[in-house]
């Protein structure tokens, strides 16, 4: 069983159109599918494909979180920097519900993922109808290559990419077919 249900380069992503891609997510989901998924589908690719102009890495929706049951919208990996990253279509505001909530994806990844052990891990948390904040980069006291929750907005998502790219630079290497299939 794939961790997955849409995985690609962010080359190939780019250059498909947003039909092809949400007709591959619905033949591998397996939940109830519902106008208000496909919805929020379409909105991310669109975010996604205007964020991502540039970049070269691999990009993963609806990818499982089998500890917890649930499934992160999407995952980025650019330069060896995983992004963890939930949108809230619709919303206007950053929950603390919803924070706690890609946190916890992170966590989950960072701490029983095997490709996710060393790779620096960024939860993003888009509210696609926000209004334009100040996009805070930092990491745990921990030190263990897991950044805090960053809120952002559709607008500024492609900001968040660059400045923790241009933050960060190379990091560990992360294997991006291994991340597929990584074990828990």
């Amino acid at each position: 069983m794939l961790n997955y249900q849409y995985k690609d380069s962010i080359d190939s992503f780019l250059k498909r159109n947003t039909e092809e891609i949400i007709g591959s997510l619905t033949l591998t989901n397996q939940f109830d599918l519902n106008q208000l998924q496909s919805k929020s589908w379409e909105e991310q690719i669109y975010c996604l494909k205007s964020s991502l102009l540039g970049y070269n890495g691999t990009i993963f929706f609806e990818f499982s979180i089998p500890r917890m049951g649930k499934r992160v919208d999407v995952i980025v990996i650019i330069k060896d920097v995983v992004f963890v990253i939930e949108f809230k279509v619709g919303e206007s505001k950053f929950l603390s519900h919803q924070i706690e909530q890609v946190w916890d994806y992170a966590l989950d990844l960072k701490n029983f993922h095997k490709p996710s052990h060393k790779a620096l891990l960024v939860p993003v948390l888009v509210a696609t109808e926000a209004k334009k904040c100040l996009i805070d980069i930092y990491s745990t006291s921990h030190n263990d290559n897991l950044l805090c929750p960053i809120k952002t907005n559709v607008d500024e998502l492609s900001n968040v990419f660059r400045n923790v790219l241009a933050f960060f630079g190379e990091q560990i290497d992360v294997n991006q077919d291994e991340f597929a299939i990584g074990t828990y």
